[in-house]
């Protein structure tokens, strides 16, 4: 599918078992962290939306603004991190990279890349709305 040119409806026809939406506060700031850090590739990036995709996998990003009318809109903190309790898992990247481009671009490590008792090597990043990222490498 090309990212770039189908149409919304077909795009949403097209998607299959489990999805990630995020709301963020700046879609373009979210696009230019996700890249820098974690290697994602962006389409569409406006003010407004952006679709990632990670290891053949899309997800969307959504402003804010676009949400007026859902019901998740009046639960958005207007200041402060989201997403508490979620971790983002990214079992394709490398968490001591990812750690190290993440302060530049915005983040903040919260907890530093260490093996793991289930057989993971991972960290712990904060994006700049709040939300937690797990990258992970199998040991």
């Amino acid at each position: 599918m090309d990212y770039e040119t189908v149409p919304a409806p077909d795009f949403g026809r097209a998607l299959r078992g489990m999805g990630l939406n995020l709301l963020v506060a700046d879609v373009r700031r979210s696009v230019a962290f996700l890249e820098t850090v974690f290697g994602m590739t962006a389409h569409r990036v406006s003010a407004d939306f952006a679709i990632l995709v990670y290891h053949g996998q899309p997800f969307q990003l959504h402003a804010d603004g676009t949400f007026a009318a859902h019901p998740l809109f009046a639960l958005l903190p207007e200041a402060g991190p989201r997403g508490a309790g979620a971790e983002l898992r990214l079992y394709e990247t490398d968490p001591d990279q990812a750690a190290a481009r993440a302060e530049e671009a915005g983040g903040m490590v919260v907890q530093p890349p260490a093996d793991k008792p289930h057989g993971l090597r991972e960290t712990v990043i904060l994006d700049p709305d709040g939300y937690a990222w797990v990258p992970s490498r199998r040991i």
